[in-house]
């Protein structure tokens, strides 16, 4: 006996010793000591990277691991690391592992942070990035197109991640497939938390892109679940699926405006993902389809309110023969098994049909071709308040089977196409944005449709079995669906958190004393107040805004801002992130300045101006935005405007690109502006943003437009959106208050126009094509 137990003790002894002789850790404090640990790195060895900030970390991380003894780069403790800076980190070899990298405070100088390689002859296989975070790692210049995360290879994996904050020109992640080497890849994006991608305000701002449309015919086998989008706003596409044979499995959008779109890619199976959206946006969108061969299974949709190319699902048309870059026809197709709650005209087909616009398009952008041969089978739709158009029908409908789709539209069928069949269901809340059926139930709901191989739809949306249960819509079993909760540490990595800390804003009563405002904007911080005493404010430099202040004025009369600065410079100049609030203030230029302006270089991320009660008046321009700049929200209300030389100037983009997102005046007065009163402008024809929105309602428009050269009031060329509601114009010498582009989102209605031209709506304007 005690000879067994020493010789189990010996064997004990010597495993522990082997286990200890095959770990090769090595701890690096700076770069020299990085590149030459990674020069001398073999298969089993770990380099651990110092707490602390790394700062212009060009790193190249090559070895040649294996299966059973990667090599692994981490921090010392995850997220204390900080890589700032002009950094980057890019992969080459096999079997590598990076952990708990922190990027922050910087860009890359190269077109990616992430990449999966380092150059055409040295790329990463069965490699993964885990447990890091990018946050704002974004260029200096909003134009610059890089990709954050750029995937090569084969079996690569990106896995609970956090990725927020590109506002820059490019997708967030970016799938490359160009050559035998990288398609077919098996990659993994899986558990990752894509945080916010602010609007970029023109097209290229995707979340993740998968292959181009070069390479449209490789199958990629891409695998994207088990991730959650938050707000990922860059444009209308969220997804860009651009190959074949790609997985889309239980990710989560949460209050994204833009959707899921099947690009150039063919026979994906998207199964099992939740779209939550809300009153608050007509943009959060669902999924759109183009190419064939796709299943669409088991995904549940709650307010989704946008419409056309955002609708809650969107078939598309094609173009017949279409090119490369275009849209081929939607074909045999299988949408079944999906639940739409409380969304706006929820299906959509033939979407994008575009026959009228033959004249001023060429005919390799007319999308004539509708669905053919697809089935949309056993879904369900339920509205708690009627919904008047459920079905929308752009072009031919009759290419689409319809089979057992049940319809509870607060009791009130709809009937056209014969399409969805109506019942009163006893639903179940579950919380704010999930409802279930009660179990029991018969009539439509379970009788489900049995189209070829809908047998293969075995689980509900929360995996449940349908073999003895099998209701229309993404959900069988309230059982499992009451037990199910979004859980946010389930996304990204586990030492990081995503929930903001409120902070109560700090009051600064301000007086007129030099420089004391300009001081205490420096030392206040974002969410700040400040409180303007004194009645007249002499200040003879910019006010720099970088953070989000709000300026308002406790004094009787309002607080004046008199600018007094050199020529051609702003009272207010809005930097990236730069948000002023202003409410009952007076702000006075010498008509050499500008009142507001972004700087001319370097506009990394978007600024907003909003004011409430304030006067503007006798500045040579209100705002001007520069090359590259943009703005998310310019409103004011109940705001004068007068005697400047021009107004709003938003019209230094092109190619799609335009200066702001949300422009909006309510209740101001334009008195004496000579040109440019409100010059928002768009260049080029293209779908993948919002497109602009400028809403004018109940405002006054006097003596504006003298020295107007276009003759048009409000120039909006090329703005998707455009809603001029119940506004007065009198005596402004033009011959057009607005030219409206019809076959668009431009509408007016109720103005009062006098002496002042007409409103023109010209249903087609020919715009230069991006593609």
């Amino acid at each position: 006996m005690k000879n067994n137990l020493l010789l189990s003790l010996l064997v004990v002894l010597l495993l522990s010793c082997n286990s200890k002789s095959t770990l090769n850790s090595v701890f690096v404090k700076d770069l020299n000591q990085l590149n030459k640990a990674i020069k001398e790195v073999k298969p089993g060895t770990e380099i651990v990277l110092a707490n602390g900030v790394w700062k212009d970390a060009e790193i190249n991380f090559y070895g040649v691991g294996t299966q059973t003894k990667p090599i692994i780069l981490r921090a010392e403790n995850s997220g204390k690391v900080f890589i700032e800076g002009k950094s980057f980190l890019h992969l080459g070899g096999q079997y590598l592992k990076v952990d708990g990298l922190y990027f922050r405070n910087g860009y890359s100088p190269k077109n990616s942070i992430i990449s999966y390689q380092i150059n055409e002859d040295s790329t990463a296989f069965y490699s993964k990035i885990t447990n890091c975070v990018i946050d704002g790692f974004t260029k200096p210049s909003r134009l610059t197109n890089d990709h954050w995360i750029n995937f090569f290879g084969k079996h690569n994996t990106l896995a609970h991640c956090y990725i927020t904050g590109k506002s820059n020109d490019g997708e967030t992640l970016r799938v490359f497939q160009t050559g035998n080497k990288h398609n077919s890849n098996h990659h993994q994006i899986i558990n990752n938390y894509f945080g916010p991608r602010p609007r970029k305000g023109g097209p290229r701002a995707e979340t993740i892109r998968i292959g181009d449309s070069k390479t449209h015919m490789t199958p990629g086998y891409v695998n994207v679940s088990n991730n959650y989008f938050e707000a990922c706003n860059g444009e209308v596409e969220i997804i860009s699926d651009k190959t074949n044979f790609n997985t889309f499995t239980d990710n989560i959008f949460y209050k994204c405006e833009g959707s899921f779109v099947l690009r150039h890619g063919s026979f994906a199976k998207v199964n099992g993902n939740i779209f939550i959206g809300d009153d608050d946006s007509d943009f959060y969108g669902g999924i759109r389809v183009i190419n064939t061969g796709h299943w669409i299974t088991n995904n549940y949709f709650y307010k989704i309110n946008g419409s056309e190319f955002r609708s809650p699902l969107a078939v598309m048309n094609g173009i017949p023969k279409s090119q490369l870059n275009r849209y081929r026809q939607v074909t045999d197709v299988v949408i079944a098994h999906n639940t739409w709650v409380d969304c706006k005209m929820p299906w959509q087909i033939g979407v994008g049909q575009n026959k009228k616009s033959a004249g001023v398009l060429p005919e390799v952008e007319i999308r004539s071709a509708p669905p053919i041969r697809s089935i949309i089978a056993n879904n369900l739709i339920y509205n708690h308040e009627t919904e008047k158009t459920l079905v929308v029908n752009h072009d031919n409908i009759d290419g689409i089977l319809f089979k057992n789709n049940v319809l509870d539209n607060n009791k009130v069928p709809f009937t056209e196409f014969n399409a969805l069949q109506h019942q009163s269901l006893k639903i179940k809340k579950i919380n704010d944005w999930l409802y279930a059926p009660e179990n029991g139930q018969t009539g439509f709901i379970n009788e489900t449709y049995n189209g070829f191989e809908f047998d293969k739809i075995d689980k509900d949306l929360f995996n449940s079995d349908r073999i003895n249960q099998n209701y229309v819509g993404a959900i069988s079993n309230l059982i499992k669906a009451e037990k199910f909760k979004i859980d946010k540490k389930n996304y990204g990595p586990s030492w990081f958190s995503t929930e903001k800390i409120e902070v109560e804003p700090t009051v600064f009563k301000v007086s007129a004393k030099e420089n004391e405002l300009a001081n205490t904007l420096k030392k206040a911080n974002s969410g700040d107040i400040i409180d303007l005493i004194d009645e007249n404010y002499h200040l003879k430099s910019s006010l720099k805004i970088d953070k989000e202040i709000t300026l308002i004025s406790s004094s009787k009369n309002k607080a004046k801002l008199i600018f007094k600065g050199d020529k051609n410079s702003p009272l207010f100049e809005m930097n990236p992130k730069g948000n002023i609030i202003l409410k009952n203030i007076s702000i006075i230029g010498n008509k050499e300045h500008l009142a507001f302006a972004p700087l001319i270089m370097n506009m990394s991320s978007a600024y907003n101006i909003l004011t409430e009660n304030c006067n503007v008046e006798g500045f040579k321009t209100v705002l001007k935005a520069s090359k590259g700049s943009f703005s998310d929200t310019i409103k004011m209300v109940n705001t004068t405007i007068k005697n400047c030389e021009n107004g709003f100037i938003l019209a230094a983009e092109e190619k799609g690109d335009y200066n702001a997102e949300m422009v909006t005046f309510k209740g101001c007065n334009f008195e004496n502006i000579n040109k440019n009163v409100i010059h928002f402008y768009r260049g080029g024809y293209d779908e993948s943003t919002i497109g602009g929105i400028l809403t004018l309602t109940n405002n006054t428009f006097k003596s504006c437009g003298k020295k107007e050269k276009s003759g048009v009031l409000i120039k909006s060329r090329g703005i998707v959106n455009v809603f001029l509601n119940e506004n007065t114009f009198s005596n402004n010498p033009v011959k057009l208050v607005a030219l409206l582009w019809g076959v668009k989102n431009n509408h007016h209605k109720n103005n009062t126009v006098i002496n002042s031209g007409k409103i023109k709506v010209e249903e087609q304007q020919k715009l230069d094509l991006l593609y």
